[in-house]
């Protein structure tokens, strides 16, 4: 299937969709020997595109939800030797996450082949809801409830929730619900930490239109069509131009 040059660089992951078209300004792509030109369509299964004399390979789309268990990372590879959440998946070949869980968060992770949806899921400007649930104490849920709509500032910019919500959770525990549009690192538990609290357990439980439901830790599945188009919807992308 033809699609435009610099959307089959993005698809195998070479960079965004805007990086790719500088690269091909900057005659560093070629098709099949010859220089590239901006906006060309390509048939990625019949001609071949080098950048830097280097081949690259455009996989097919693919988008995966995944529960990410308690003490996975979310790296391909490890230092330390921890499990990843590439261990847990068949056929991880182009496969990139959106948005990093760190290694004591649990839930929603979405992957896929697709590095320009990536790149714009992850991008402020585009505002995705993220949908969390954490498991904090240190302070009365009553203080907890106040604590939540005051303004936190972190790395000089402050942190906006679109929802939050606290309940009483077990001795003297609380839990805050909260969605956020952005992925900043560690935003969640810095937030929590900055009022004072302790986060025990932390959740994603959706990004965007894609929710965690029932899956369990470790598993994963595909994505719907639903929300593999309110996902595209999201962020004002056309996957197949």
């Amino acid at each position: 299937m033809e699609m435009r040059l610099q959307r089959a660089l993005a698809r195998a992951g070479v960079a965004s969709r805007r990086a790719a078209e500088r690269l091909i300004e900057d005659g560093r792509v070629r098709v099949d020997g010859r220089p590239a030109t901006l906006g060309m369509k390509v048939d990625p299964d019949r001609q071949r595109i080098t950048v830097g004399g280097k081949a690259v390979k455009v996989q097919s789309r693919r988008w995966l939800a995944f529960n990410k268990p308690l003490g996975v990372v979310t790296t391909a590879d490890d230092e330390a030797g921890r499990r990843s959440v590439f261990d847990f998946i068949d056929e991880t070949a182009g496969l990139t996450y959106v948005g990093r869980l760190d290694v004591m968060t649990t839930g929603l992770l979405l992957l896929t082949t697709d590095g320009e949806a990536v790149h714009r899921l992850t991008h402020p400007r585009y505002r995705i809801p993220r949908h969390y649930t954490a498991l904090v104490h240190g302070r009365a849920t009553a203080e907890v409830a106040g604590a939540v709509r005051e303004r936190i500032v972190l790395d000089g910019r402050p942190v906006i929730a679109q929802d939050v919500r606290v309940r009483p959770g077990n001795e003297g525990r609380s839990i805050v619900d909260v969605t956020l549009t952005e992925g900043r690192n560690r935003v969640v538990r810095r937030w929590c930490e900055a009022m004072g609290l302790r986060v025990e357990r932390l959740a994603r439980l959706s990004y965007g239109p894609v929710r965690l439901g029932d899956l369990p830790p470790g598993r994963s599945r595909p994505l719907t069509p639903k929300e593999e188009k309110g996902l595209y919807a999201a962020i004002h992308l056309d996957p197949d131009a």
